[in-house]
């Protein structure tokens, strides 16, 4: 089932910008502050600590669905608050599949925007599961029209607590923003 949710996820982003048409390319006056929302599914890739490193569709898969606001105070530089609740799948040997809402997350941090669609969002990170920490982000707008910028990012998670080791581990994202 996950691969087929991953290959439908490539799919569904390669139609778009395959597809999509460019919005209008005459300039416009941009005011401040401006307010856009977003949503976007999240893959862990990896994750390493001093005793393991787990690697997704190992043995489980989790997916997150983060929504998020993002205030933007000028062209360089905004406000993002992010709220992601995650769902795991898994199927120990012999026994049936079974899925659960496993976390939820609040990331809320500053945005750092850059010429060319990329951006710079250095993030702290609560989480219901008990863990803290920060995640990096390094996020690029691949795709713009008229409704909606269509993105993808690469984040850093570093997380401590909850009597574990501390971890870092490395995600792709991938959503869209409305205009």
């Amino acid at each position: 089932m996950s691969r087929i949710f991953v290959l439908f996820a490539l799919f569904l982003c390669l139609s778009v910008s395959l597809f999509a048409q460019t919005a209008d390319s005459t300039p416009i006056k941009e005011t401040y502050p401006k307010v856009k929302t977003y949503l976007s599914f999240i893959i862990p890739w990896v994750t390493i600590n001093k005793n393991t490193t787990t690697y997704e569709f190992q043995s489980a898969t989790t997916i997150g669905f983060p929504v998020g606001v993002n205030v933007y105070y000028r062209k360089s530089f905004g406000f993002s608050y992010e709220i992601t609740p995650s769902v795991a799948w898994s199927q120990p040997a012999g026994k049936t599949g079974t899925s659960k809402t496993s976390n939820l997350l609040f990331d809320p941090g500053p945005i750092f925007r850059f010429d060319h669609g990329f951006n710079f969002i250095p993030r702290l990170a609560f989480e219901t599961q008990g863990r803290y920490g920060f995640t990096p982000v390094f996020n690029k707008v691949y795709l713009r029209t008229q409704d909606a910028d269509y993105w993808f990012s690469v984040s850093l998670p570093v997380r401590f607590g909850n009597n574990l080791p501390a971890s870092i581990g490395a995600n792709l994202q991938i959503g869209f923003t409305f205009n």
